[in-house]
């Protein structure tokens, strides 16, 4: 690579999340300057674009590193358009969750300690989440065999990429209730209290395979997870076992019965998983699928994905280099 002082970086910045953007972009130049390297390619987003063209853009522009700064919508968007690429995503805070970024231990609380990362850091490679939604499970397009997988892009077109993890079921409806002003004042914890409000939703009926045992587990359910990594805000271990270069992913099973369900799970994260309860079921493979019984609100990596039916998925082992310590 090149030395330093011809090393550039390009910025993908969702402009919302920001009151003084030109304050941040002053902020990000001087610290690149810092460390000799070139003034930073700085992209906006849009609300019909949410990051994807843009680190398309930043690649065809040869920067050195991609750093979405926006949520962890910005992050999933950037990193799309860099999956199978040897450019390094480099994380930036600048959302509510920051899950990769907690993740990975990186800074999520500073703009320049983060981006001092970027600079200085080395890099890693991490497996991606791919994700498939079909809203009704009799479609045509319901759990589709294996795509094939070329030397280009082993992505299908129906595929959405996921970082940190995808579900259907309560938290799905959490993300798609909270409200965004609450959130902005409060931070993470207005998912906590949107979470308590659906605590008692009746949930639903689910069948969950991983293709590695004899058949598919059917069960009543309030949600159904599947992560990349495991790791929630405040420390919470939800998928103790899940690692990012691990070639597999990890799915939990939540099925509380009432109040004190909920409070058997929460005792369950609190304990690191030393206590164990039969609302959670946990599993790992390289992939798994969901079916539910009746539509139900899916998310990706905390963004609303809608009413949905069937969730598969997948891994692409180690296919995004993204900067660490």
């Amino acid at each position: 690579m090149s030395d330093s002082s011809s090393r550039r970086i390009a910025v993908v910045v969702n402009p919302t999340k920001f009151t003084d953007l030109a304050l941040v972009e002053e902020q990000i130049g001087k610290v690149c300057a810092d460390h000799g390297w070139s003034e930073p390619l700085m992209i906006e987003t849009t609300k019909d674009d949410p990051g994807v063209s843009q680190g398309q853009q930043a690649l065809e522009a040869g920067v050195d590193v991609v750093c979405p700064l926006g949520g962890d919508g910005t992050v999933r968007a950037v990193a799309t358009a860099l999956v199978g690429t040897d450019t390094p995503l480099g994380l930036l805070p600048g959302g509510t969750g920051n899950l990769l970024a907690r993740n990975l231990g990186l800074p999520v609380d500073d703009v320049e300690s983060a981006l001092a990362v970027v600079l200085t850091g080395s890099n890693r490679r991490i497996d991606v989440g791919l994700v498939q939604f079909v809203p009704d499970s009799n479609s045509e397009d319901a759990l589709k065999g294996d795509a094939p997988e070329t030397a280009d892009d082993p992505r299908r077109d129906d595929e959405e990429v996921f970082l940190v993890m995808a579900g259907i079921g309560v938290d799905a409806e959490v993300m798609a209730g909270t409200n965004e002003k609450v959130k902005g004042v409060l931070g993470w914890p207005a998912y906590v209290l949107a979470g308590a409000i659906r605590m008692w939703d009746k949930g639903f009926r689910v069948s969950v395979s991983t293709g590695e045992d004899h058949g598919p587990r059917e069960q009543h359910a309030r949600s159904v997870i599947v992560g990349n990594c495991g790791s929630l805000q405040g420390n919470l271990r939800l998928m103790p076992d899940a690692e990012l270069d691990d070639g597999r992913l990890d799915g939990v099973i939540l099925a509380p019965d009432g109040f004190f369900g909920w409070a058997a799970i929460a005792a369950d994260l609190g304990s690191r998983h030393t206590r164990g309860h039969r609302s959670i079921v946990r599993m790992t493979s390289p992939r798994i699928d969901v079916v539910t019984r009746e539509p139900v609100e899916a998310q990706i990596d905390g963004d609303a994905m809608g009413l949905q039916q069937v969730m598969s998925t997948r891994v692409l082992p180690r296919a995004l280099v993204v900067r660490v310590p």
